[in-house]
């Protein structure tokens, strides 16, 4: 591992920054100008909505900046007819395809008969699903990432053909998860950001220097995202950017051979799909048990129970966040046992 290696990937998440916080101000004067606006669902907290209008789908604030890097990186190599990272490429087609579903969702959900709703689920699904099939393939058939390590364990394990259905309940678990995250001002952005620091640091680690280089441009991306999501949020990262960002997390975590860690790296986007779990088969179970339906949380997912527990909305980010920080913290000290 070189201190250069680690410089010039941390001078590119500074550089992702700065490209992409000068970007969001036209892209915020453009969403608002053909009124491109959250929808917000009326069985959700009341205090949200507030939120009414605020621009959505900033996932393309995210993608924007992270691809012109990614062609930056390579031009030269391009014209020499050599690609310097070839192994990038698939986390950044993963991260525009989702993006490309998430857009559609976001604007589907603007008008007509599903209003505020978007795509249906089984039809996000699909699509997740497809693309997933196609990124496990180009893992498996071409970077011939088929291993998994386990902390503490010095035994490589190798799941074969398995490997594919395998990764595709990784990246389309990890896009979900993000998604079902993306609740309040700032949560998504700075989980999401913390995760893919910790994958960079465990990818320079393993000596995957490219790999590191992505992490740390869309900790940039996120983070100028952030600068317009703080609360009171001036955009919503949508379907556009919670889709793709859990995804490429997915591919990452597979890519370094450390997706046993996800669950402790991604511990908020895990408990909050957790608890959306919980809260529907309790519900069903009880109404099947009882004739009346109940609930473990007063409302799911997980962060609208803090809120209607009498946490901020601020203090649900700050302390989700504070979690997810020493998750990633754990997560690294494991990958190196």
């Amino acid at each position: 591992m070189k201190s250069a290696d680690a410089t010039f990937a941390l001078a590119l998440g500074g550089m992702t920054f700065l490209l992409t916080v000068i970007w969001g101000g036209p892209l915020l004067t453009i969403l608002r100008r053909f009124k491109i606006g959250k929808q917000i669902r009326i069985d959700g907290p009341q205090t949200h909505q507030t939120k009414m209008g605020t621009p959505t789908m900033g996932g393309v604030l995210i993608v924007g900046p992270v691809l012109a890097i990614t062609a930056f990186l390579n031009a030269a190599g391009l014209l020499r007819g050599k690609f310097a990272g070839r192994s990038v490429l698939l986390p950044v087609a993963v991260l525009l395809l989702y993006t490309a579903l998430g857009a559609y969702d976001d604007l589907l959900g603007l008008g007509g008969l599903r209003r505020g709703e978007g795509m249906r689920g089984r039809q996000i699904f699909l699509v997740q699903s497809l693309v997933a099939l196609m990124a496990a393939g180009v893992l498996y058939f071409v970077l011939g990432t088929d291993f998994l390590f386990l902390p503490s364990i010095p035994v490589t394990f190798h799941l074969g053909l398995l490997y594919i259905p395998f990764a595709m309940l990784v990246i389309v678990g990890s896009s979900n998860a993000t998604n079902l995250t993306d609740g309040l001002d700032g949560l998504c952005g700075l989980t999401t950001a913390t995760a893919f620091a910790a994958y960079g640091v465990i990818a320079l680690l393993q000596k995957q220097v490219y790999l590191t280089q992505f992490c740390l441009t869309m900790v940039g991306a996120l983070f100028a995202f952030l600068w317009y999501n703080v609360h009171p949020a001036e955009l919503f990262m949508g379907g556009a950017g919670s889709y793709a960002v859990g995804a490429a997390l997915g591919v990452v975590a597979l890519m370094t051979g450390q997706v046993a860690l996800w669950p402790v790296i991604a511990i908020i986007p895990l408990s909050v799909t957790a608890s959306v779990v919980l809260q529907v088969g309790y519900f069903k179970l009880t109404r099947r048990l009882l004739g009346e339906g109940r609930r473990l949380f007063k409302m799911a997912p997980l962060h609208h129970h803090f809120e209607l527990m009498g946490w901020s909305e601020t203090q649900v980010v700050q302390r989700f966040w504070l979690v997810g920080l020493l998750a990633a913290m754990v997560g690294i000290g494991l990958a190196l046992l």
